[in-house]
Order: structure tokens, then C-alpha cells, then sequence
């Protein structure tokens, strides 16, 4: 019995000892393997953000010739003189030149998200400038694709509002522009902006964009707001489609802490709603702006505008366009010469100064 006994003590404190040894071993491969997960987190971040850099840099390096192309594309197809087949050749290269376009603008934004570089503004804005800035946009596209637009405020809203009204302004047209695009000939696309709820300093706007378009599938709604998602392999060749343009809205929304949705029926149509949160700017009384919104173009004749641009190229495309609207334009060629020709002319000559910033 001695003997047994003995034998057991010591199988249990062999037990024992190889217990903590196993788990001693165990806390150090842990420890180790936490070590080479953070190092290859740590890694993936700095990859990461290199990849965010060069594709911030190389897009806005392609954009520059890009816009160039552009714009003495669009000037020459002015000219009334051009032959049928020149006139055809140069609306393609202008349609392929704005889709490669759209494309890189996509990526800076994405790269710029994911990096985040971008950062909100909190400043005080025109609220309805900033939808007749949009009306302005779409209108033109509805107008050229065959659509139907109406823009329509319900109730009363802000004039003026605090935040970052190029992102909220950017938001909305990545969402129309969906909508026109999806869209068919005859259609109908539609903004609805409402002010849900209000506190003492505080708005809760709600912006409904609805079409009557392609619609979106069941199965593929969930997947709407993911990076590079597409419905169907032939998007991008019909529509010109990235697969961005949603992620990008979805982050924008998200920045300004506020909500994206979406319904749609397969060739019925689609509604997105977007709700922000704007600070009130109290030093401007509200106003009731229920009417629809105009959208009818200024006429420009005689303005006389101040142009600061330093490409060339870039000055003499801008100069031609803003002449085409019979304005005169004089060129500095940087910010310096800019101010001498603002200073040496009396209050109110210009009309406008331009600046590439």
C-alpha cells in the first residue's frame, strides 16, 4: 500500500509538472504569436497607408492633364463648323475622358477615407444656395438624358446651417447622379428635403432621393454600400459604373455621424434616405422655402472676372469657357500678380475671382 501510494504521490507530481510546463509553453507561444500578430498588424498599417498615399498622389496628378483634356474637348466641340464624324469622334473621347475621370476621382476619395485625411468642416452655410447649386447640376442632366427633376422642400427649413456643406452637397449629387444614370428616357428623379426634428440648437434634415429607374435586386441590396460591389458584371460597361461611388456616400454620411438607407423593387425603382445633423446658425432667421427651388441658368454678359491660374493650358481653357458666356476675364498668373490687379482696380470691378484651391 506504501508503495502504491508512493507511486501515485509521484505520478501526480509528475502530472503537475507537466501541467505547468505545458502551460508555461503555451503563455510563451502565445505571447509570441501576439507579438507576430501586432508586428503584422503593424505592417499592414504601413502598407496600407502607403498604398492611401500613392493613389492619393497619382490620382491627383492624373486629374490635372485629365481636366485639360476636358475642357479643350468640350471647347472644340463648340465649334459649329466641325464635320459629323469629327463632331461623333470627339463626344467618345469625352465620354470616356469623364468616366476615366469619375474613376479617379472615386479612388482619391476612397484612399482619403481609409486614410483619413479627410476632415469635417464646421461652418456656416447657405443651405438653399447649396441646393440650387445641386438643381443646377442634376437639372442639366435630366434635362440632356430626357428625365423629368423636381426638387421639393416639405415645411419649413434653415436658411443658414453650421457644417460641412461640400461633403452633405456631395452626398446628394453622387446619389441623383446614380439616379439619372439608372434611370431610363421619360423617367422621373426626385429630391424631397424635410426637417424631421428640431431642438434649441439642433436640426435632423431628411433628404429623400427617389427614382423611378432600373431598381435594385433583392439579393444584391445588402451589398449596395460595399467597395467595388457591383449588381451585375455589365454595370460597368452600360452605366460606367466604379463600384464606389455608394461606399464613398455611406462614408461621407457616416463622418457626419448621420444615416443612409435604401429601398428598391427591380424595375419599379429606388429611394434613398439620408438624415444629417446640422447645427443651427441663430444669427439668421429661418424663413418658410416650401416652394420649389428655381434652376433657371444667370445670364453672365459683362461680368468681369479675375482669373488666378498658373498652367497655362488650364488658364487658356477656363478663359475661353468663361468667354463663351461673353465675360471678360483678366489673368494673373499666381496668387501674387492676383492681388496687384485686385488692388490696382476700384471696389467692385470684378465680379468674381477664380482660384485653383
Amino acid at each position: 500500500k506504501n508503495i502504491i501510494a508512493g507511486c501515485m504521490t509521484v505520478s501526480l507530481l509528475l502530472c503537475i509538472i507537466l501541467v505547468v510546463m505545458v502551460t508555461r509553453q503555451l503563455r510563451e507561444r502565445v505571447i509570441e504569436m501576439t507579438g507576430e500578430l501586432r508586428t503584422a498588424l503593424e505592417e499592414a498599417k504601413v502598407a496600407s497607408h502607403a498604398k492611401s498615399n500613392f493613389l492619393s498622389k497619382m490620382s491627383h496628378e492624373i486629374r490635372t492633364p485629365m481636366n485639360a483634356i476636358i475642357g479643350l474637348n468640350h471647347i472644340a466641340l463648340e465649334n459649329k463648323n466641325l464635320p459629323s464624324i469629327t463632331r461623333e469622334q470627339l463626344k467618345k473621347i469625352n465620354a470616356a475622358a469623364k468616366h476615366l475621370l469619375s474613376i479617379i476621382n472615386d479612388i482619391l476619395d476612397m484612399s482619403r477615407i481609409e486614410s483619413g485625411k479627410i476632415v469635417l468642416k464646421h461652418e456656416k452655410f447657405s443651405f438653399i444656395e447649396m441646393l440650387e447649386q445641386i438643381n443646377v447640376i442634376i437639372g442639366s442632366q435630366c434635362k440632356d438624358k430626357g428625365l423629368n427633376y423636381d426638387c421639393r422642400i416639405i415645411g419649413e427649413v434653415g436658411e443658414f446651417y453650421i457644417g460641412d456643406d461640400l461633403k452633405l452637397r456631395q452626398v446628394l449629387i453622387n446619389i441623383l447622379g446614380n439616379a439619372v444614370k439608372f434611370t431610363h428616357k421619360g423617367g422621373k428623379v426626385r429630391l424631397q428635403v424635410e426637417e424631421i426634428s428640431t431642438s434649441d440648437d439642433k436640426s435632423v434634415l431628411q433628404f429623400k432621393i427617389a427614382d423611378n429607374g432600373v431598381g435594385i435586386s433583392e439579393e444584391y441590396l445588402p451589398k449596395i454600400f460595399e467597395a467595388f460591389s457591383q449588381e451585375n458584371s455589365n454595370a460597368t460597361n452600360k452605366y460606367g459604373s466604379t463600384g464606389l461611388g455608394m461606399a464613398i456616400t455611406k462614408g461621407f454620411v457616416e463622418m457626419m455621424s448621420g444615416k443612409i438607407s435604401v429601398e428598391s423593387t427591380k424595375n419599379v425603382g429606388t429611394v434613398f434616405t439620408v438624415e444629417i445633423t446640422l447645427t443651427k446658425s441663430k444669427d439668421i432667421p429661418e424663413e418658410n422655402l416650401s416652394e420649389n427651388l428655381p434652376t433657371a441658368q444667370k445670364d453672365l454678359t459683362g461680368k468681369i472676372i479675375l482669373l488666378a491660374e498658373d498652367m497655362p493650358v488650364n488658364a487658356e481653357i477656363m478663359m475661353m469657357v468663361l468667354s463663351m458666356r461673353q465675360m471678360q476675364v483678366d489673368h494673373a498668373e499666381n496668387g501674387r500678380v492676383a492681388v496687384e490687379m485686385f488692388a490696382g482696380h476700384e471696389p467692385g470691378y470684378y465680379d468674381a475671382i477664380l482660384m485653383d484651391m
